[in-house]
């Protein structure tokens, strides 16, 4: 069985805690929209998501010109490189990986900071000092695949240097609903910052790939959507996300879902002398000397090995936040596998 580099893509018998997607599944008013809408997925999508833009406009409360859709978050990324052409950019070790692809794929040289165990992996101020001869830093909130936050006070230190140095923060929040605190900082609307959000995680319709991408510098919008495929985004996640943006209440019952359950898994994995990471989001990071992906395989549940994350190793995994049933099923297999 091959695992793909970002997890998933394991048979149906196998418990996967390897993708950090909603566990309260898709909402019911997104398969009822798609489920009426079939005759329309022979048609050509707007090129401009038009309608949906129009939504994330109000959602977002910001002007519909500084809102660029695209194929998930992770479309968004590489078209904006491409379009930036980045000389020189800033990464954290570990991170999201595919920032580090799309900039090797412009020929962008990297400059990496890397998180330290002793801080648990958290990003401080010591990141202050490495904004300096960039173009570009992608800066990863929460992170992936810690789960932690960014403090305010140190988001607003970061945005007024990237202001000073001339760097574009490009702050990825596809996990920031998970945490209930996706308006912590409006200072990031600013010609130097972009943001990028996925409905994919939140809503649970990963396989419908759809992102979108918020600037405050409107000529870069415009160049964003100009750059790669003209319908990057199908007709199906364009009715999806219309449909999503209207569920305030689903994203409040998710926030105190996640957080219920995750505390859960906490209390329980420390209990077992596993050693979990502060996290705000809906996924774990998690130490243990032990092969756990290989021994959990054995028991048909599948967790993220982060030995492919830069500065990491086979002895730190990434597990998401589920049902209870399931995560008390993990808790079992590695009580046994501790035990």
């Amino acid at each position: 069985m091959k695992q793909f580099e970002h997890g998933g893509n394991f048979s149906d018998e196998i418990l996967d805690f390897s993708v950090n997607i909603n566990p309260l599944g898709m909402p019911e008013s997104v398969k009822k929209i798609l489920a009426g809408n079939i005759s329309r997925f022979s048609e050509y999508p707007d090129p401009n998501c038009v309608e949906l833009v129009q939504k994330l406009s109000e959602y977002e409360k910001i002007q519909p010109d500084n809102i660029v859709c695209g194929n998930g978050a992770a479309d968004l990324i590489y078209r904006l490189v491409h379009a930036l052409k980045p000389h020189r950019a800033l990464l954290t070790s570990p991170t999201f990986s595919e920032y580090e692809k799309a900039l090797i794929e412009a020929d962008c040289r990297i400059k990496f900071h890397a998180l330290r165990e002793t801080e648990n992996f958290c990003i401080t101020e010591r990141i202050l000092d490495d904004l300096h001869d960039v173009d570009v830093f992608f800066l990863c909130d929460p992170n992936n695949p810690t789960g932690s936050l960014v403090s305010c006070k140190l988001m607003e230190k970061i945005i007024h240097r990237c202001v000073e140095e001339n760097i574009l923060l490009v702050v990825d929040q596809c996990f920031m609903e998970f945490t209930g605190r996706s308006n912590c900082n409006p200072a990031l609307l600013n010609e130097h910052t972009v943001i990028l959000k996925a409905l994919t995680k939140i809503y649970a319709m990963a396989g419908l790939r759809l992102g979108y991408m918020i600037s405050g510098n409107t000529k870069l919008s415009e160049k964003v959507r100009n750059t790669g495929q003209c319908w990057s985004v199908s007709v199906p996640a364009q009715l999806a996300g219309i449909a999503a943006l209207q569920e305030s209440e689903y994203i409040k019952k998710t926030v105190s879902f996640i957080r219920q359950e995750r505390d859960y898994l906490c209390r329980s994995l420390k209990r077992l002398e596993i050693k979990i990471y502060p996290s705000e989001t809906n996924y774990l990071f998690m130490h243990c000397t032990l092969p756990f992906d290989k021994l959990l395989l054995q028991k048909k549940i599948a967790v993220r090995s982060c030995k492919n994350y830069r500065g990491l190793n086979d002895s730190y995994f990434r597990i998401a936040v589920k049902n209870h049933d399931d995560n008390e099923r993990l808790v079992n297999a590695v009580n046994e596998i501790t035990g």
